[in-house]
């Protein structure tokens, strides 16, 4: 039986690029959501937070990763009324930075009772993942300090998971650091398990510490969910600039995402914005959009 597109085939109506095409819309549904992670606005979010998060929904994200999670909300604002204002606007909230010190590093009761606490936020907020964002200097000092680590991360996935959440952790380049061979990335990826914790890996401090993320990809298959897209600046790498004009290639990263397992993306900038906070995100949504999706 003759189909509408073999007769357009036949008929020289469809071209062999066109034959294409339900796999190229197929990879744009899967990543049409562009996230950000909101402290890259921390200085406008301190002044206005609803007028900010306005400005992030009309740049064209569709997600944003939160940060600074206090007193039951969010820069003053109650979660409950906190996740409507955020729904108002169609933003979802896949992930949040949340730092369960308390719990990771002292295992009391009043450790419990705050990441408790902070589960609720994240359920409240609809966010599958909840994400620990670092680790004091003096709390990872030497491999059996990341040991330690390890183990109340996975005590924290456990509870995480039993409310229906994914426990990840977000690095920086300081988990690349080598004691003697062995690294605190190794130790946290060995020692915990991959079920129960997940990794947003910030490509940017990835590449910094001299490791390729798509070699990282490679070792760690499926367990990177989320990752943080900021550039790094070609005069300072130590700096950010907009994403497309540094030195990392994202086109071959992007290309790697279902090795890594990647489920959500968020955009992150912290320093050199150009020419504005807001001028900068429009920026890097745009090269985003036309160049990486």
């Amino acid at each position: 039986m003759s189909t509408r597109r073999t007769f357009l085939k036949n008929a020289g109506l469809i071209t062999p690029a066109m034959l294409l095409m339900p796999d190229l819309l197929l990879a744009a549904k899967k990543y049409k959501n562009v996230g950000i992670q909101l402290y890259t606005l921390r200085e406008l979010v301190a002044k206005d937070p609803r007028g900010t998060i306005e400005k992030v929904a009309a740049s064209g994200f569709t997600e944003v990763e939160m940060y600074g999670f206090g007193k039951g909300g969010f820069f003053g604002i109650p979660i409950k009324e906190f996740a409507s204002f955020m729904s108002s606007l169609g933003l979802k909230v896949p992930s949040g930075h949340y730092m369960p010190g308390k719990f990771i590093f002292e295992g009391t009761e009043a450790g419990k009772a705050e990441l408790d606490e902070m589960v609720g936020a994240a359920l409240e907020l609809k966010s599958p993942y909840l994400t620990i964002p670092y680790l004091p200097a003096d709390k990872r000092a030497s491999l059996d300090d990341y040991k330690k680590i390890a183990a109340r991360l996975n005590e924290a996935g456990t509870i995480c998971k039993k409310a229906g959440l994914q426990l990840v952790y977000h690095n920086h380049d300081f988990e690349f650091k080598s004691y003697d061979g062995t690294t605190g990335f190794d130790i946290m990826t060995s020692e915990t398990d991959k079920d129960l914790v997940k990794w947003e890996l910030d490509l940017f401090w990835a590449v910094y510490a001299g490791v390729d993320p798509v070699e990282l990809f490679g070792k760690m298959k499926g367990r990177v969910p989320l990752w943080h897209v900021k550039d790094m600046d070609k005069a300072n790498r130590a700096q950010n600039t907009e994403i497309g004009n540094g030195t990392i290639d994202y086109k071959r990263i992007f290309k790697a995402a279902k090795t890594s397992g990647m489920k959500h993306f968020f955009l992150e900038h912290e320093t050199n914005y150009v020419p504005d906070h807001i001028g900068s995100i429009q920026k890097s949504i745009a090269y985003i959009k036309a160049n990486l999706l």
